[in-house]
This record gives C-alpha cells, sequence and structure tokens, in this order.
C-alpha cells in the first residue's frame, strides 16, 4: 500500500498566486479536527478580504448538507474550509456555493481532472457520482459582519472500505484519481482549489454570481435531465433546466416552470437512491 501524501503547508501556498497568498489571515493544518468548518466558525470572522483557512489531514466529525456525515479517510482526501467576512447580510449569499463549484472545479481541471460536472447546488461529480461537496455556513449578528465558511471536502482516493462505508452512508462515490489520468498530488490539488475559492470569493463579493452563471451552465450534470426534487416526505418531478440568476433551480414541471432554492430541499436524478 503506497504512504499517504500528508499536507504541507508550503507546499499548498506555492499553488497560490501571490496576490491569493496575500489575502490569507490564517492558515492552520492540523493532524485533526471534529469539523474544519466548526474550526473556523468557532473563532472571530477575518478582517475584510482577508480569509481564515483550514485544511485537516482528517476529520472525527465531518458534515455535509442537510446533515449528513462527510468521511473524511486519512491521507486520501481533502477537507478545507475557507471563511470571508461580508461587511453586510445579501440576498444571494446561498448562491456562493454554486460559484465555490465553479471554482473546485476549475481547480481540479487544474490538475488534470476531465469530465468533471456539477450537481446543484453543491455537489461534485465525476460520471454521476460524488467525488466532493460544499457546505456552506454562516453566523451573523446584528451591526457584525456576515461571517460565511465554505466547506470542501473532496475524495482524492478511494479504498474498498472507504467505498463501502461511503456506499452504506448513501452516497455513489467517486475518486478524483478516477477523473485523472495519474492520481495527483494532494497538497497540489489542495492548494488549486485554494487558489480558484480566494479568486472566486473576491469576485463574488463585487460582482455576485453573475460572472459564473456561464460556467455553471456548462458544467450543468442534470440539464435537460428528469430529476425529482424532495420537500420533506413530498416530492416533484421534472426536467431540470439550469438555474436563474439568483441560483435557483429550474424544473419543467408539466410544460411550467418551477423555481426551487436549495434550503432545505433533496435533489436527486429520476431512478438515483436515496
Amino acid at each position: 500500500m503506497a504512504t499517504p501524501e500528508l499536507l504541507d503547508s508550503a507546499r499548498i501556498r506555492a499553488q497560490l498566486q501571490a496576490l491569493h497568498e496575500r489575502r490569507l489571515y490564517s492558515f492552520d493544518v492540523p493532524l485533526e479536527v471534529d469539523s474544519t468548518n466548526i474550526r473556523l466558525l468557532s473563532g472571530s470572522p477575518p478582517p475584510f478580504g482577508r480569509a481564515d483557512v483550514c485544511i485537516a489531514e482528517s476529520q472525527r466529525a465531518g458534515r455535509g448538507r442537510l446533515g449528513r456525515t462527510w468521511i473524511s479517510p486519512l491521507g486520501a482526501s481533502i477537507a478545507m474550509s475557507v471563511g470571508w467576512a461580508f461587511p453586510e447580510c445579501r440576498g444571494d449569499l446561498p448562491a456562493l456555493s454554486l460559484a465555490a463549484g465553479v471554482a473546485v472545479a476549475r481547480a481540479l481541471m487544474r490538475v488534470g481532472a476531465q469530465g468533471i460536472l456539477l450537481k446543484w447546488p453543491n455537489d461534485i461529480w465525476f460520471r454521476d457520482r460524488k467525488i466532493g461537496g460544499i457546505l456552506l455556513e454562516s453566523r451573523a449578528a446584528l451591526d457584525s459582519p456576515v461571517f460565511v465558511v465554505l466547506g470542501i471536502g473532496i475524495n482524492l482516493t478511494l479504498d474498498a472500505e472507504a467505498r463501502a462505508a461511503m456506499q452504506a452512508a448513501g452516497v455513489n462515490a467517486a475518486a478524483l484519481a478516477e477523473a485523472c489520468p495519474a492520481v495527483p498530488s494532494r497538497n497540489q490539488v489542495a492548494g488549486a482549489i485554494l487558489d480558484e475559492v480566494l479568486g472566486m470569493l473576491v469576485q463574488f463579493e463585487h460582482d455576485g454570481l453573475a460572472p459564473f452563471l456561464g460556467a455553471w451552465a456548462g458544467l450543468d450534470a442534470l440539464k435537460g435531465r428528469t430529476s425529482r426534487i424532495w420537500m420533506g416526505e413530498t416530492s416533484t418531478v421534472g426536467r431540470a433546466r439550469g438555474v436563474d440568476g439568483q441560483g435557483a433551480l429550474l424544473l419543467e414541471v408539466d410544460g411550467q416552470m418551477q423555481k426551487f432554492n436549495s434550503g432545505e430541499v433533496s435533489l436527486r436524478l429520476e431512478g438515483e437512491a436515496a
């Protein structure tokens, strides 16, 4: 069995453009945490225009969207959180996960991945299987900045045990190594993701989702495919027709377009396991 490539802060930072590296406020690479998102959210927001970053070797209690567990095998995944403060509450913050998806997809393509797609609102896909996901969490109080933390989890490689555990948790998983000619460097992947995400945050703060809509549409894994939206115990089936300017899903149902915000809904291909 190959020895896992451990994270190295210097090698990760070497992947960053100089302008992006200067935006780092804190940069932590712990051996183990409960959750990288929890680690950042428990602290104070960084100054405006700067980022807090935590990339862990492993997580004891990694989390996904809608309270799901996120499994992070030691040395075989990327578990990263990036914290950013916005001066005020803004209505388009939920769309930040779509812009982040574009940034992560671009980063994976930078390290040689092919066939990477995005499943609304926050999954990274390869051949209809999940390589990774994005968890957007925020904290705000009266007269204070909105502190947003983007949690990013990527399966770099998957052994049989990890794949079985994910399957048992209801995830049809894939690994980044399956989308690349060779297994990419873990530090290179982490650095490429961080570099793209830092640039994305600056652009999103100024321009919102608009600059990312074209790229997101080109990466949309479900566009034109029959999909099912679950809201609690009720569901709606239709054809996925992309997203609107605020990042809401457009679903064509019986010839009529319906709009869904991410919130607490779950989206699956028709016939896909829950």
